[in-house]
């Protein structure tokens, strides 16, 4: 495993992150979800991304994190990992549960250190930007938090590039420097190339990228079609069937051609092309199996792409 500085800081995360968003919740099997968390600490991924409302239920994943620490890593060990959590979206019913004001996000992060039984986060982020609370007032709870001894770093996810400016230039006025931003990239979701990877680079923030695989289009699993027991199989899942269209099946089967050509599977070249640029701090991933998990570790044994390579991306990325 690799370790890259996180923008200007003296923080280095993997090139690999584990994300706690699904497979961590009450409903899943908890001996599955200690089993991955110790078998990616083991090959050498120390960070580990969470959110007050992941689960189901909303909390539940924090909760089950904090058992997963108490049973496998106690006393130093703490000092060996990093720990992340976030406020934003709906946590609670009321007029205190959600979005971005000074009382909900300081709140939060209070039960969410509860939940995992923890005196500090490593990084607590604002999760997502508020049109109705003033940024001033969000980016002053994130300072707080880190001045509070809560956290020891701001983080910011799902702002765009003009908010993200604002928001960094904020917390350097603060003196909490804004350390990462979470976003979504991958090869079908471009967006962050649309100025705000520049804004990050030229602020020195680093960059983690949340669902790399795209929900898991970027697999093996629709080369045929929507199979059964997949994310877009599931109502209530968050990939939805629309974006499983021929045209974008073509495309999956296209790339998996190349990723063929590598000695990679889809999902490992995926994950390797977002790491081809340095201002990716790291990639977080998920992973429902210790084997899923290795699978895509394993990406990290081919970072590099020919010219040509990259040229063809583009072309069945574009058509």
């Amino acid at each position: 495993m690799k370790y890259n500085r996180c923008g200007k800081s003296g923080l280095l995360l993997p090139q690999i992150s584990l994300g706690l968003w699904h497979n961590f919740g009450s409903v899943d099997s908890f001996e599955n979800g200690e089993n991955i968390v110790k078998a990616a600490f083991d090959k050498g991924i120390t960070h580990f991304d969470l959110a007050n409302n992941y689960g189901p239920v909303p909390g539940s994943a924090e909760t089950n994190f904090g058992k997963i620490l108490k049973n496998n890593f106690q006393g130093n060990l703490r000092d060996e990992i990093v720990i992340t959590t976030k406020a934003g979206y709906t946590m609670w019913n009321g007029p205190y549960g959600d979005w971005g004001s000074r009382k909900y996000l300081l709140s939060s992060l209070d039960q969410s250190l509860k939940r995992m039984n923890l005196d500090y986060v490593d990084i607590f982020y604002s999760h997502r930007f508020d049109p109705e609370t003033p940024l001033e007032e969000t980016m002053m709870a994130l300072d707080y938090a880190v001045r509070s001894g809560k956290a020891l770093y701001a983080g910011i996810s799902n702002y765009n590039a003009e908010q993200t400016r604002e928001a960094t230039e904020i917390l350097k006025r603060l003196g909490t420097p804004c350390l990462i931003h979470q976003v979504k990239y991958s090869m079908f979701v471009r967006e962050p190339e649309e100025g705000l990877l520049d804004v990050l680079e030229e602020k020195g923030v680093g960059c983690i990228a949340f669902s790399p695989l795209a929900q898991g289009l970027l697999t093996d699993k629709y080369l045929k079609g929507i199979p059964e027991n997949s994310r877009a199989s599931n109502p209530n899942g968050h990939l939805q069937l629309e974006e499983v269209s021929e045209a974008k099946v073509q495309k999956i089967i296209a790339l998996n051609e190349i990723a063929k050509g590598r000695n990679q599977s889809l999902a490992q070249m995926a994950l390797a092309w977002l790491l081809k640029d340095n201002r990716i701090t790291s990639v977080l991933i998920g992973a429902s199996s210790v084997g899923q998990l290795n699978n895509n570790i394993d990406s990290l044994q081919n970072l590099d792409f020919s010219a040509a390579e990259l040229l063809e991306i583009e072309g069945i990325l574009g058509q």
